[in-house]
This record gives structure tokens, C-alpha cells and sequence, in this order.
């Protein structure tokens, strides 16, 4: 059975009978006492406890208005709520507006119950609320006090975390403890790798305490070691634990505290501070300082992790350079080959400009091996001990350009999740060869500017400037002086980019070498496919000579590779479906004295191509990016089917 001790300011117990009458109804087991006077009611409230306060409006020595107000004298948050027989509406409100709950008819006490209820629960929860907002106001002054300790520590991280040699760490440590803690002397000391002895590595010091009494501080520092665990000592000390405590005291020195500075194995220093501040207290909390020992115990670990890493990096590059060494004098140009007057002139050009750092711009038809070209002259330039990176500006979304070359910060945009090194960074030192750079997006091609002018950046979402020391190799199929004329590219971007211009001759113009590229391709692919032809047949090596390989170098390996796999004897012949019907038309060479044939079948091999690219368009309904695009279809990036219908007059039909 629920109970329920209610105060009644009531002259008249019959009604008071009355309204116990109806809790009881409800089924509450009800404790009532009635009050006729302020006095009365002053006591009640204030040595007993009451679930509510049911009030007449007016008693003889008393009214509601005096009993709402000896309730807020009592601060005690109990329902107050008026049951009368005829009160006015004016009289009603004016109640309500002093802090009464709510108004009930004597006429209708059915109501009074549920009013009741509802007003012990509201003041339940109210009460409970009030709990939980104490709790959370204790929980919070703990959290300051928390966060104030972390601060502290995050001041001291950050002093320390760009510091990464031993003496500098060291001294960033030594400062940042010193401006945190309230201090006169830090003393840091550590143990020597060879010698095994503790030497004192940084000390800062106020009033000369430290160096007054410097041979005192390092005992105290070796009895922590020793013991390895935290001691803290007040002078003077009662046991004279402490030899020299004489010295320190006419330093000044009142309190000392010192920890160990651990790894997993062993000591291997120690960090002490001294006070002369007040001779009641250590120089710090000891649990805080436990914490601050731990941090920067592990800062000096990585500090000497980082060593053995430098170490290790430093041997390596050595080898490194070594093996470079090594197969450059087994290379010649990469993988380039052919005698052609064309092809010696290219080769000297990439040797006069490879000692030098000129950004150098590579243009020609794809497949003419413009990669090849950036790497020799990488291979042969000052920086070949550092790395070639190689950017495809073709094939990244213009979205993702700039995260690619310049990185970006953790946050930087949605799915940064983590920071991200650019190219840039990774060729620092090196070279950075920007294939496709006529693909950029303009905005794009602004910071690329400023990278080659001033050597800086700033990666995606981040203000912190990079210096980079990077030669530039760009190369494209593309004529970039159309695209300043017509606005796709920016014209001073292609005059940084153009200081030594390489042009790669197509195939077609170096048709003397073919039988070398033919040989050595025929090489590779026995090794890689595990064949033994051993040479060309004559017809079909003149078919190879005569064709105006529109798809250049990389035509001729697709080709021979196809070939390879479906030849069964030693000798390579190539089949009826050679060449493709586009080039049938193309007139043979008579002999190797006549200038090369002029590509007839060209013009056919575009208007293919155009209709090819037309269907896809028809069937994607012209739909060019995205997972159902005509690029995807292609295998191309979407720039670079614009640039294809630019090129063959393909337009989007106005009804569409």
C-alpha cells in the first residue's frame, strides 16, 4: 500500500476527514496532521517530513497566502496545493502567482487525488534533478582540476615533440618543467651508453641552487635510481637521509622530489626538481609529478629509438647508393634503343640537360616513350641517389588532384581520416615527373606555379608551409601552346614548364631502329613468356618496317607480344591480319633512302575512332563520368575523352 503524510492547514476536521477519505479510496495509507497557525505549521515543517501541503484559502488566525509564505521561508520543496469551498477566480490566480500547485474544489475532492499525485512526482524529479546537478557539479570541478593537470602536461609534450636530438630534447624538457612546476632547479641526468655512469645531461637554475649544491642533487638522483621509485624530501629532514642535505640548505634549497626514468628493462635516468620556495611541501604533487616522469621518460625512448633509426637510415642510404652505383654501370639509358640520326639526336639532348637542374618539358605522341626519356634523365642527373616519383595527372579525379601532389592534413575534407603525404614530399630531394600535366585542372595548375617559383607549398587543410627541393619533368601529348591560346592551360605555368623542351619523334620517323626495338622486345618477352624465338622473318620484318605505327612503341609491343604467344617455331612471322586494314592503304617504302610515307590511313583510323566513341556516347546517353559514363566504357579518364571529341568534332545533340 502506497503512504502519504500530508500537512492539512485546516480548521475543520470533518474536511480534513474528508479528503483522508479519498486517498484512502485510492489506496494510499495516509498520515495526516492539521495546522491552524503560522507557529504550528513553522514546527511541523521543520521536524517532520511531508509528501504535500493541502491548504483552505482562509482560517480565522490564517490564510493560504501566510502559509505559502512560511513554506518559502522553510526553503523545503513540498507541493502546495488549495482545496476550498467557493474562492474566487481572482483570488485563484493570485494564489497560483505566490507558489501555490494548483486549486481544488472542496465540492469535487475526487479531483484532489490526482492532483496530488502529480505534484509528489513532479517534486520527486525536481529533487532528483537538483541530485543529479550536485553530482555533475562535483564531476565537473574533478574534470577542471583534471584538465588543468593535462594541460599542463600537454604544454610539456609539446615542448618536447619537435625536439629530436638528445641535447635539444634535453633543454626543451629542462624548460617546459621548469615553466610548469613551480620550481627553482631542473635537473635532468641520464645514463652514459659507453661508461654506464650518470651524468647530468641539462640543469636550469634559479638563485645558482643547483650549482651551489650540484654534487648533493646527483646523490639524491642516485638513491632514486637506486630505490627506482619517486622520493621526495623536505630540509631538513629528521633522518639526515640525505648526504650534503648541508649544502643544500645553504643553497636555499627546502624541498626535493625525483623519479625514475624508466624503459621496459631498466633506468636509465632520473628527473629532479628542488624547491626553495617553502620547507612544508615537496616542489610539486607527487602523483603529478609520477605522470610527468612517465611522459617524459617516454619522450626521451623515442628520442633514443630515434637515434638507433638514424643510425640504421644512414647505413642504409649507403648501401643504397652503393647498389645504384652498381646497376648503372650494367644500364645505358634505361631500356631506349636504336641508331637512328633521330633517335642519337634525342640521346644527346637528354645527356647535355641531365647534370643540370632545368625543369625540362616532353612532348610527343603516346606511346613514344616519354617516361623513358624522364628516367634517363633522372638516372643521369645529380639526383639520381634520391627517388623518381611519377605522377598520372590523367588519371586522378580533379577532386583528388591536389591531395595527390601536395597531401593533406587528417580532417581536411570528408574521408581524410589520416594525414596523407604528397608527391611532392616523397620526391624531396629527387625528381617529380608530372605525366599528362596538360590534364590539370587550372585551379590546380596556380599551385603548381607557385611550387616551381617560390619551392613551397601548403598541403589540403592546412596552414603549415612545406619547403620541397624537387626538379620537375613534365610531359604530354598534347600541343599545351593551343591550350594557353584557347584558356585550358595557363600560360605562364607553360613557360616555367617549357624551359628545355624535348620533343620524342614517332616511330614512323625512326624506322631504322625498328629492327633493334624488334630484337630487344623479342628478348624480354622469351624471358617473360618463356619462348626461344630466335629471330624475325624477313617479309615480316619489312611489313614492320613499312607500317606507320600510329600507336608508336607501344603499339609494336602489344603487337610482337600477341605474336610471341602464338608462335610455334624459332622464328617470329607475323599473320594476314598484319597490318590492321586501317593502314593497308599506306603506301610501301621502296627503300630506306626514301623519306618515311605520309600517314593516308590516319584520317581513316580517326573517323573510327570517332564512331566508336559516338556509339558508346548513343548507348551511355551521353553520360561521360560517373560509374555508368562513356569514359568508363572507354577506359578513359574523362578529360581526356573530352579532349578526344574536342579533337573530332563531337558535340552533344541540342535535344538532348
Amino acid at each position: 500500500m502506497k503512504e502519504l503524510r500530508i500537512l492539512a492547514v485546516e480548521d475543520s476536521r470533518r474536511d480534513l476527514d474528508l479528503i483522508v477519505r479519498e486517498f484512502m479510496r485510492s489506496g494510499y495509507r495516509v498520515h495526516a496532521e492539521r495546522v491552524e497557525t503560522a507557529e504550528e505549521m513553522s514546527e511541523r515543517l521543520q521536524y517532520g517530513s511531508w509528501d504535500a501541503i493541502i491548504s483552505d484559502n482562509a482560517l480565522p488566525n490564517f490564510d493560504a497566502t501566510r502559509a505559502l509564505a512560511v513554506l518559502h521561508l522553510s526553503r523545503l520543496d513540498v507541493p502546495f496545493v488549495i482545496a476550498s469551498g467557493v474562492i474566487g477566480e481572482e483570488r485563484a490566480v493570485e494564489l497560483m502567482k505566490a507558489g501555490a500547485s494548483d486549486y481544488v474544489s472542496k465540492r469535487n475532492l475526487s479531483r484532489l487525488v490526482p492532483v496530488i499525485e502529480r505534484e509528489v512526482r513532479d517534486a520527486a524529479e525536481r529533487r532528483e534533478r537538483r541530485r543529479i546537478e550536485f553530482e555533475l557539479s562535483k564531476l565537473n570541478s574533478e574534470r577542471e582540476r583534471m584538465l588543468s593537470q593535462r594541460s599542463a602536461l600537454l604544454d610539456i609534450n609539446n615542448a618536447v615533440i619537435a625536439s629530436t636530438d638528445r641535447q635539444s630534447l634535453c633543454q626543451a624538457i629542462s624548460d617546459a618543467v621548469g615553466g610548469s612546476l613551480p620550481c627553482n632547479t631542473v635537473a635532468l641526468m641520464l645514463r652514459n651508453a659507453e661508461s654506464g655512469s650518470f651524468e647530468t645531461v641539462v640543469a636550469q637554475s634559479e638563485r645558482g641552487c643547483f650549482i651551489a649544491a650540484e654534487s648533493a642533487l646527483k646523490e639524491f638522483g642516485r638513491q632514486v635510481l637506486a630505490m627506482r621509485k619517486l622520493l621526495t624530501l623536505t630540509l631538513p629532514s629528521a633522518d639526515r637521509r640525505l648526504p650534503g642535505e648541508e649544502l643544500l640548505l645553504e643553497a636555499g634549497v627546502r624541498s626535493c622530489i625525483a623519479a625514475p626514468l624508466m624503459t621496459k628493462a631498466e633506468p636509465f635516468g632520473a628527473l629532479i626538481l628542488a624547491s626553495c620556495i617553502t620547507a612544508d611541501s615537496p616542489a610539486c604533487d607527487p602523483d603529478f609529478f609520477a605522470q610527468l616522469s612517465y611522459q617524459v621518460a617516454l619522450a626521451m625512448e623515442n628520442m633514443l629509438s630515434y637515434e638507433q633509426i638514424a643510425a640504421l637510415k644512414s647505413r642504409l642510404e649507403r648501401e643504397n647508393a652503393y647498389l645504384i652505383e652498381e646497376i648503372k654501370s650494367e644500364r645505358n639509358f634505361e631500356e631506349m634503343v636504336g641508331t637512328s640520326p633521330a633517335f642519337l639526336d634525342l640521346i644527346d639532348k637528354v645527356r647535355r640537360v641531365a647534370p643540370t637542374d632545368a625543369t625540362v618539358l616532353i612532348t610527343g605522341e603516346s606511346g613514344t616513350g616519354k617516361e623513358l626519356v624522364a628516367r634517363a634523365i633522372h638516372a643521369r642527373s645529380l639526383r639520381s641517389g634520391k627517388p623518381l616519383v611519377k605522377v598520372n595527372c590523367a588519371a586522378i579525379s580533379a577532386g583528388l588532384v591536389e591531395s595527390e601532389l601536395f597531401g593533406h592534413v587528417k580532417g581536411a575534407f570528408t574521408g581524410a581520416l589520416d594525414r596523407r603525404v604528397g608527391r611532392f614530399e616523397f620526391a624531396q630531394g629527387g625528381t617529380l615527373f608530372l605525366d599528362e600535366v596538360g590534364e590539370l585542372p587550372l585551379d590546380t595548375q596556380a599551385k603548381l606555379l607557385r611550387v616551381l617559383q617560390e619551392h613551397e607549398f601548403e598541403p589540403v587543410g592546412s596552414n603549415r608551409t612545406v619547403q620541397v627541393d624537387v626538379r620537375i619533368i613534365a610531359a604530354t601529348n598534347r600541343r599545351l601552346d593551343q591550350a594557353v591560346r584557347e584558356g585550358r592551360f595557363r600560360a605562364d605555368l607553360y613557360f616555367r614548364l617549357n624551359v628545355v623542351p624535348i620533343e620524342l619523334p614517332p616511330l614512323r620517323e625512326r624506322r631504322s631502329d625498328i629492327p633493334d626495338l624488334v630484337s630487344f622486345i623479342l628478348a624480354t618477352y622469351n624471358r617473360q613468356f618463356g619462348k626461344t624465338i630466335e629471330s624475325v622473318a624477313d617479309e615480316s620484318m619489312q611489313r614492320l618496317i613499312n607500317y606507320d605505327w600510329p600507336g608508336n612503341i607501344r603499339e609494336l609491343q602489344n603487337l610482337l607480344a600477341r605474336a610471341i604467344v602464338l608462335s610455334t617455331g624459332s622464328v617470329l612471322r607475323l599473320g594476314e591480319d598484319f597490318p590492321p586494314q586501317s593502314a593497308a592503304t599506306a603506301p610501301p617504302r621502296s627503300s630506306a633512302s626514301e623519306s618515311p610515307a605520309p600517314p593516308v590511313a590516319n584520317q581513316e583510323l580517326n573517323e573510327i575512332e570517332r564512331q566508336h566513341i559516338l556509339q558508346v556516347l548513343r548507348d551511355t546517353n551521353w553520360v561521360i563520368e560517373g560509374s555508368g559514363g562513356a569514359a568508363l566504357v572507354l577506359g578513359l579518364h574523362p578529360n581526356t575523352l573530352r579532349s578526344r571529341m574536342k579533337k573530332l568534332n563531337i558535340k552533344r545533340p541540342r535535344d538532348l
